[in-house]
């Protein structure tokens, strides 16, 4: 299936940064995979001008469970999708953590954000306290079985194993350890989904471990975080995901 390269801006980013993306489609305008940016907020709309008519997709980092309402500070899908966004990344770590979204949180705002018609970035992942304790296959299976509700649609989902322990240190799994996660994860979802769904890994992605993290089974992309902001970082993983 075709790749898709997925970059979290996270809390980073003003108008002036656009040109970094300005600098990615002159350099990657016809890549053999599936490009996408989620920018914070205020850039939403911005960055979604600045990709029309590109191979550049525009996706949220989050949204409500509610279409609209007394929410101050949150945003809904309807307006990610009014602002010229496609995707959303949903059940972040750092969401989960931060602000103590559990998985049916999670699993609500997947219904919400596939009725406004985006295709949801569902994460999960384990803690390091997790896998030296041997649960890391048990953590991600109640993830998986929690986040994802009943209606949720296949052709709308996309699915990022992201170990905690990975994301923002440098540190990153052993080839092996993804490639069990990401086969478990495939066998968990097939009998409900098919094969069709899309599984990122996510966490210290480079250019320079791309290549090799993109050749395992049953990995069909990467959500990046740090390595997203600027336009050489993310080309470098992009060209990587192109060639697999």
């Amino acid at each position: 299936m075709r790749g898709l390269a997925a970059g979290n801006w996270k809390m980073n980013g003003t108008k002036a940064d656009l040109a970094e993306v300005a600098d990615l489609l002159k350099a990657h305008s016809a890549p053999a995979c599936d490009v996408l940016l989620c920018p914070p907020a205020t850039l939403l709309s911005r960055m979604a001008e600045a990709a029309k008519g590109t191979s550049l997709a525009v996706g949220g980092q989050d949204c409500h469970a509610k279409a609209s309402g007394a929410h101050t500070g949150d945003v809904s899908a309807d307006m990610l999708a009014d602002a010229g966004a496609t995707h959303v990344i949903l059940g972040h770590s750092e969401r989960r953590a931060d602000h103590g979204e559990s998985d049916v949180m999670v699993a609500d705002k997947v219904t919400a954000a596939q009725a406004a018609g985006l295709t949801t970035i569902v994460c999960i992942g384990e803690t390091e306290g997790d896998r030296d304790a041997g649960r890391t296959l048990d953590i991600i299976g109640s993830q998986i079985d929690g986040s994802l509700p009943a209606t949720c649609e296949a052709g709308k989902l996309v699915v990022a194993y992201e170990p905690i322990w990975a994301i923002g240190t440098g540190r990153t799994p052993s080839l092996d350890e993804i490639a069990e996660v990401h086969a478990f994860l495939r066998n968990q979802l097939s009998p409900r989904f098919g094969d069709g769904i899309r599984l990122l890994y996510g966490g210290s992605v480079k250019p320079g471990n791309a290549a090799e993290i993109f050749a395992l089974p049953n990995v069909n992309g990467a959500l990046v975080g740090g390595a997203s902001l600027k336009a050489a970082d993310f080309g470098g993983i992009i060209a990587a995901l192109s060639a697999a």
